[in-house]
C-alpha cells in the first residue's frame, strides 16, 4: 500500500507539471494581452506592467519561474480581476463557496439516482422502467445551461417567486435550491443510468441466483448482494465528477450569479488574467487527481476482493 501510495504520489506531481506547462504555452498562444480594455494604455505603461509581472521575458522563461514558484507553493497574484491579490487567497475565498453548492447537488444526484436505477433495473421491461430511462435520457443529453434558464423562467420569472434567480447567502436555503437542482441534473440522471446497467449486470451473477435459490426476500438479494458490485462503476464515475461539481458549475454559476469559483474562471479567461487562470486549472487538476485516488481506496471498501497492487492499478 505504501509503494502504490508514492506511485500514485510521484505521478501526480508529473501530471500536474504537465497540466502547468500545457495550459501555459495554450494560454500565451492567443493572441491579446491582459491589458487590452476599451482605453487602451500607453506604449510605456504597456511596457512597465509587463516588465513588473515578468511578462516581458521569454516564454520559456516564464515557464520555468512559474513551475518554481508552484513547487513553493506561490500560484502567482491576480493580474486584472483582483490586481496584486494572492491567487491562492482567491481560490480559498470562492471554493467553500462553489464547493457547498456541489455538495448539495451531488447529495441529491446520489440520493435520488442510485434508488431510481435499482428502481429501474428490479422493473426491466415493464413501464415504469421505460418511463426512467426517458426521463434519465434526457436528462444526459440536456445541457445545463438550458436546465438554468428552463428553471428560471418556470420557478423564478416573477416577483411572487419562492426562489430567488440571484444568488444570495443570506437568504438561505432558497437560494441553493435552483443551482444545486440545475448543477444536480446531469449527475443524476447519469448516476441513474450506471446504476441500472450496473444492476442488471449483477442480478445475473450466479451469487444472486444461489442468494435466492436460499430464500433470501428480494429486498436483502438487491440492497445487501447485488447493489454493493453495482456501485463501483458509479464510484468510478463521482471520482471526477466530484472534483469538477465542488469546484463550480461554471455555466450555472454564471447563469445564477454565484460568486463562486466556476464563475470566476470564465471571469478570469474572459480578462486574460493569466495568473488566475493557471491557478483554477491546476486546482481542478490537483483535486480530479485526489479524488480519482480517493476512488481507488472507496473501491477496496465497496468490494474486499479487490486488491490494489504496488505495482499497478
Amino acid at each position: 500500500m505504501a509503494k502504490y501510495t508514492l506511485k500514485r504520489l510521484i505521478m501526480a506531481i508529473l501530471t500536474l507539471l504537465l497540466v502547468a506547462c500545457l495550459t501555459f504555452l495554450l494560454m500565451n498562444s492567443i493572441p491579446g494581452s491582459p491589458w487590452v480594455s476599451e482605453k487602451a494604455p500607453s506604449q510605456a505603461t504597456l511596457d512597465a506592467l509587463n516588465a513588473k509581472y515578468g511578462l516581458d521575458k521569454p516564454l520559456i522563461v516564464q515557464l520555468g519561474k512559474y513551475l518554481e514558484n508552484i513547487l513553493k507553493g506561490d500560484l502567482g497574484v491576480s493580474l486584472k480581476m483582483q490586481q496584486n491579490r494572492p491567487v491562492l487567497d482567491i481560490i480559498k475565498e470562492m471554493f467553500p463557496v462553489s464547493a457547498k453548492i456541489g455538495v448539495f447537488a451531488l447529495l441529491w444526484a446520489i440520493l435520488v439516482g442510485v434508488p431510481l436505477g435499482c428502481l429501474a433495473a428490479y422493473n426491466r421491461g415493464k413501464w415504469l422502467d421505460s418511463l426512467l430511462r426517458i426521463i434519465c435520457t434526457i436528462g444526459v443529453s440536456m445541457p445545463s445551461f438550458v436546465v438554468a434558464s428552463l428553471l428560471l423562467t418556470g420557478l423564478g420569472g416573477n416577483d411572487q417567486s419562492m426562489f430567488p434567480t440571484i444568488f444570495k447567502a443570506s437568504l438561505g436555503v432558497k437560494s441553493y435550491v435552483l443551482p444545486c437542482f440545475a448543477l444536480g441534473v446531469y449527475p443524476m440522471c447519469y448516476i441513474s443510468r450506471q446504476a441500472r446497467s450496473a444492476m442488471l449486470d449483477s442480478l445475473g451473477q450466479d451469487y444472486i441466483k444461489t442468494a435466492r435459490a436460499k430464500g433470501l426476500k428480494n429486498t436483502a438479494v438487491i440492497f445487501k448482494h447485488a447493489l454493493r458490485n453495482a456501485l463501483i462503476p458509479v464510484i468510478t464515475y463521482l471520482g471526477p465528477q466530484i472534483a469538477f461539481v465542488l469546484c463550480g458549475g461554471f455555466v450555472v454559476e454564471s447563469v445564477f450569479s454565484v460568486p463562486g469559483l466556476g464563475r470566476y474562471f470564465v471571469q478570469s479567461i474572459l480578462n486574460r488574467d493569466y495568473p488566475l487562470i493557471m491557478g483554477t486549472t491546476i486546482f481542478l487538476a490537483a483535486f480530479i487527481i485526489l479524488m480519482n485516488f480517493v476512488v481507488d481506496i472507496l473501491y477496496k471498501v465497496v468490494d474486499p476482493r479487490i486488491t490494489l497492487e504496488e505495482g499497478g492499478n
